[in-house]
């Protein structure tokens, strides 16, 4: 667990664990979603130095239902290039 984590943040971490086991997962899966878990928490509440959200949104979502932000983690993950200077609709018409 990363040293930046409250005590909180590790029951937490702790519990989901338990949970995703519970549940069947593997172990290394149900590190992974606790994990996921908790950092998501942490940026939410703004204890993160990055309050840009890392992740790329829900993946049925459409995509012009997603922010700015998700729509460029997708078009990185896609290697799509001049991405950083694309606005919203620029980005949903290069990925769609």
């Amino acid at each position: 667990m990363p040293e930046a984590w409250s005590d909180r943040d590790e029951r937490q971490y702790a519990h989901v664990k338990e949970s995703e086991l519970a549940r069947g997962e593997p172990e290394d899966r149900a590190e992974e979603i606790a994990a996921r878990t908790v950092n998501k928490h942490r940026r939410q509440e703004g204890r993160t130095p990055n309050k840009r959200t890392q992740g790329t949104g829900n993946p049925n979502a459409r995509l012009s239902d997603l922010t700015r932000d998700e729509l460029y983690n997708r078009a990185r993950e896609k290697g799509i290039k001049g991405r950083s200077g694309m606005s919203k609709a620029e980005l949903v018409a290069a990925l769609g």
